[in-house]
Parts: structure tokens; sequence; C-alpha cells
């Protein structure tokens, strides 16, 4: 866990992203306990609540799950469910945003799989 650092998103959310790129990465897996809200909210200095609040947003979602009376775990299936989520939203965010300013620009569809494969080379 790191600190939360933007402050144009709620608490809440950043508390759920962070969740999920535990799973996304391995470090939650799944069936493994995760945190408590009282965990959350000691170590990011935050309220119990709005730590709930974001753990809950995930229960929601069925990433998470609780044992009664034991604590939050991951749910089977949350890594690729994030997974599907994720790309969905990269797709909408970048991809889609990339193609319409590419349009702007007047580069062809060839020319920016070409810029793409040019970026992929300089790793």
């Amino acid at each position: 866990m790191g600190s939360l650092i933007d402050d144009s998103r709620p608490i809440f959310m950043q508390i759920a992203e962070r969740i999920e790129d535990d799973i996304l990465e391995g470090r939650l897996p799944e069936e493994s306990q995760v945190p408590s809200t009282n965990q959350f909210a000691s170590f990011y200095q935050i309220n119990p609540a709005t730590a709930a609040k974001g753990v809950n947003l995930l229960v929601e979602q069925d990433i998470l799950y609780k044992k009664r009376g034991i604590g939050m775990f991951v749910a089977t299936g949350a890594r690729e469910k994030l997974r599907e989520q994720r790309k969905e939203q990269f797709y909408e965010q970048y991809v889609v945003t990339m193609i319409r300013e590419a349009e702007k620009l007047g580069i062809t569809t060839d020319q920016l799989s070409e810029m793409i494969r040019k970026g992929d080379r300089s790793k």
C-alpha cells in the first residue's frame, strides 16, 4: 500500500482502485483476505466509514465478499473480471481518444499503427 495522492477523486474510489490494483498485480490472490476497513483507515489516516465505502463498492461489484465474523475476501474470478473492466476502460479512455485525435491531425491508420510499434520498441 502507498499513499493516496489524487485530490481530484473521492478517497473511497481511490481505496477501491488500490485494492483492484493489488488484485490485478497478484498481491491479493483470489480467496485471500483483504485488510480490514480499520487497517485501511489507520494506514491512510482516513475515516473508517470512508474506507468501508471503498470496500463496499467492490462488494457490490462481486470483486470482494464478506465472510461473517472473519472479514473481506477476494472473490474467485475477481482478477479476470477486473481485467475485462480495465480493458474496456482503457479502450474508451485511450484508444478511442487517440483515434479521434489522429483523425483530426490527418494521421492514417497505418501511420498510427507504425507510431504504436515504434513506441513499443522503445522499451
